[in-house]
Formats: structure tokens, C-alpha cells, sequence
């Protein structure tokens, strides 16, 4: 089981100079990978480009990049570039992203999600491989049929000659086309304890492109606090659970409420969003129970966090991609190399 680290949107806590060099602990600490995200505030190819940049060999991947946000072409060019700045360290990871930032931020309808996400992995690896691009889908047509344009191929030549393309994924369709169309999944809120229900979804779709899941990469984000006191640790989470339970998405459409209902905790997701919603979210932090806490995060002592690790390689994780939560560089790394430490 390979070791990310996933510093998340640029400047929340620390100073460029502090995240860098929480980077380089984990390049010195045996990490395999470091992602970037993005929503409506930095985006994730250019702190890519800069930890590449002041790196040597731990490999660079975004999660995610935003499909809304980008034309499949534009994403080609971006992943071929930043292939090229790291000598062919990049992994490629993107994701739909909401409704509420890809029509209110990027301008573009959300319907449609699968078709679209499937037509735009496959042009995406068309221009990869750089054959001219001409493509006919429900969605995408290029060229456009009633003008000027010109089926163009990519200029530069990716150093891989396969760029790794994740799809990030919680609801049951998305992690069928994940299985049928990627090389990767990237879940959140990744509970090992359900992996045969992911499992199950993720061969449904390999099925259905004629392939299996040999060398297919099961990567989920997992937020880490290392503590001995197992109850400060459960509380580092809670902010950040509450957000995504309760905030992210209206109450008619919240993936990840409902990710919690489908791990069977439907009263509580319930009752977070609507404190969160309501304003209280304080309370909706406190409402989070123990138990989901600890089956969607590493949590307590070392000891506690080895033994859940076990879960972690018996549900064939490939790459467990961690962000550790803690207010000062000083603990980030301590955890990030405990961890390494662990596995």
C-alpha cells in the first residue's frame, strides 16, 4: 500500500513556504504521491507545476481537477505539461465536482453527469495520444459541425506513455463508470468496511468495457489525526465532516449525506444537514457520531491507527492518500511520518 498526501486548497493554515516543506517531509518519508485540489479558490495544476518544480521524485496528482471548469482539450494540454515540468511524474485525477459550483461558479449545466464524464475520459485519452481529435458523442461533437473548427492534435507529447487518469466517485454510478472507464478511483469519506458494496460497483463497470480491476488503483482521501487522546482526534474531524454532511449541496442534493445515510447512519445525516443548513454549525459538528468518524478517518493513538490501517490493505487500497489535520506544521509532519512509520 503506497502512502499520498493530499495538501488540499492552497493556503488554508499554512504559508506556501510551510506547505512545501510539508511536502518534502513526505518525499523524504517514502510518500509515493502528492495531490493538490481545487474548488472556487486556487486551482490545482499550477501548485502542481510548483511542487514539481522543487521536488525529485515523488509523483504529482491532482484530485481534482474540475470537468466543468475545463474543456477535455484544455485538460490534455494541462496534464501533457505538467507530465513534461515533472519528467513524467503526473496523475491525472478529475471529477465532476457539485451542482452548486459547476453552475455557479464555472457557468455550465450539471445534468447529464455520466455521459459527460465518460465522453470526456475518452477524448481526454485521445488527445493524449495525440490522434487528431474528432470525436461524435451525445455530449461532446468535435470539431463542431457548423463552422470553422479543425480536428487538431495535441503538439507536445506526454513523457508517459500512459498518464494514470482517476475519476473521483461516492455515488453508486459514478463508481460503476469509474471500474468501466479509469485507471483509479477516488473516493472520500472511504469507509474499508463497505469496500465489498464499492467492490461489486467498481467490476460491474469493468465488466461492462470488457476488462477486470488488475492494476486498477483504489485511492481514497482519508483525513489523519494521530493523537492519544482518541476524543481530540474525533473533534479535529468533525468540522470538516459537518461541512461536507451538512453543507455541501442543497437537502434535495447532497452526495455525501447521502453517502452517510448509505453507510446507515440516515437519522444522524439527517439531522446534521439540517442543523448545518439552519445555521447551527457548532451543534452539527457535535451531532456527528463516534462511529462514522472512525470508519471514514484514521483516528488515536499510533496503535489504534495501525490496526485500522489492516483494513485498509484488506480492502485493496493501492494508494491511501491522507490529509493530516492539525493547526501546526510541527504535528502535520510528526503524523505524516508516523504514519509512513506504520505502514
Amino acid at each position: 500500500m503506497r502512502l499520498g498526501l493530499q495538501v488540499g486548497y492552497w493556503g488554508l493554515g499554512l504559508t506556501p513556504e510551510q506547505q512545501l516543506e510539508m511536502v518534502k517531509s513526505a518525499e523524504s518519508a517514502g510518500f509515493d504521491s502528492v495531490w493538490s485540489a481545487e474548488a472556487y479558490g486556487s486551482d490545482a495544476a499550477t501548485v502542481l507545476a510548483w511542487i514539481a518544480a522543487q521536488t525529485e521524485k515523488i509523483k504529482i496528482g491532482s484530485a481534482i481537477f474540475q470537468i466543468p471548469g475545463r474543456s477535455p482539450g484544455l485538460t490534455a494540454m494541462t496534464a501533457a505539461t505538467l507530465d513534461n515540468l515533472s519528467d513524467g511524474r503526473f496523475l491525472l485525477g478529475i471529477g465532476s465536482s457539485g451542482p452548486q459550483v459547476a453552475e455557479g461558479w464555472h457557468g455550465q449545466r450539471f445534468p447529464k453527469q455520466i455521459q459527460r464524464t465518460r465522453e470526456y475520459i475518452q477524448i481526454v485519452r485521445k488527445a493524449l495520444s495525440r490522434d487528431r481529435l474528432e470525436y461524435r458523442g451525445e455530449v461532446y461533437e468535435l470539431p463542431l459541425p457548423d463552422g470553422p473548427g479543425k480536428a487538431l492534435k495535441l503538439t507536445i507529447a506526454p513523457v508517459q506513455e500512459h498518464i494514470p487518469i482517476y475519476l473521483a466517485a461516492i455515488g453508486p454510478k459514478n463508481t460503476q463508470l469509474a471500474g468501466e472507464v479509469a485507471d483509479g478511483w477516488l473516493p472520500t469519506f472511504f469507509s474499508p468496511e463497505h469496500v465489498g458494496e464499492f467492490r461489486g460497483l467498481l467490476e460491474e463497470g469493468a465488466q461492462r468495457s470488457g476488462r477486470d480491476l488488475n492494476g486498477f488503483d483504489i485511492a481514497p482521501n482519508v483525513n489523519l489525526c494521530i493523537d492519544d487522546d482518541v476524543e481530540k482526534a474525533r473533534d479535529a474531524m468533525r468540522p470538516l465532516l459537518a461541512l461536507y454532511v451538512g453543507g455541501m449541496g442543497s437537502r434535495e442534493q447532497n452526495f455525501y449525506n447521502k453517502l452517510m445515510q448509505r453507510y446507515g447512519f440516515e437519522a444522524a445525516a439527517k439531522e446534521v444537514q439540517d442543523l448545518y443548513l439552519d445555521g447551527k454549525k457548532d451543534e452539527a459538528a457535535a451531532a456527528i457520531p463516534a462511529e462514522l468518524i472512525d470508519k471514514t478517518s484514521l483516528v488515536g493513538s499510533a496503535d489504534q491507527v495501525k490496526e485500522r490501517l489492516e483494513l485498509y490493505r484488506d480492502a485493496d487500497v493501492g494508494t491511501l492518500i491522507v490529509t493530516p489535520l492539525a493547526w501546526s506544521l510541527e504535528d502535520r509532519n510528526r503524523m505524516l511520518k508516523t504514519l509512513a512509520e506504520l505502514v
